[in-house]
């Protein structure tokens, strides 16, 4: 188990942040570690479980970083599934 750094957003937010992530996260608990710098700051909450955007794909939320081929500095994405 590797600790990376990846760039990340919350659908609605205009910041890129750097967010330190396991590589046997899963996407359930990427999308939570990238929504606490976001949300109720810049980004609304809202009652619904949040998904992950990785090169223009959602991610499974079972799916780990690893798994998903996600590296260190890679783009995520967190976003509020419909």
């Amino acid at each position: 188990m590797a600790l990376i750094p990846v760039q990340a957003c919350v659908d609605g937010d205009f910041v890129l942040n750097m967010v330190p992530v396991f590589t046997e996260d899963t996407m359930e608990a990427v999308g939570k570690k990238i929504a606490h710098h976001s949300v109720n700051r810049r980004v609304a909450p809202q009652d619904k479980p949040l998904g992950v955007r990785f090169r223009g794909e959602t991610v499974p939320a079972d799916a780990t970083v690893d798994s998903a081929g996600i590296v260190a500095m890679d783009v995520v994405y967190a976003f509020y599934e419909e």
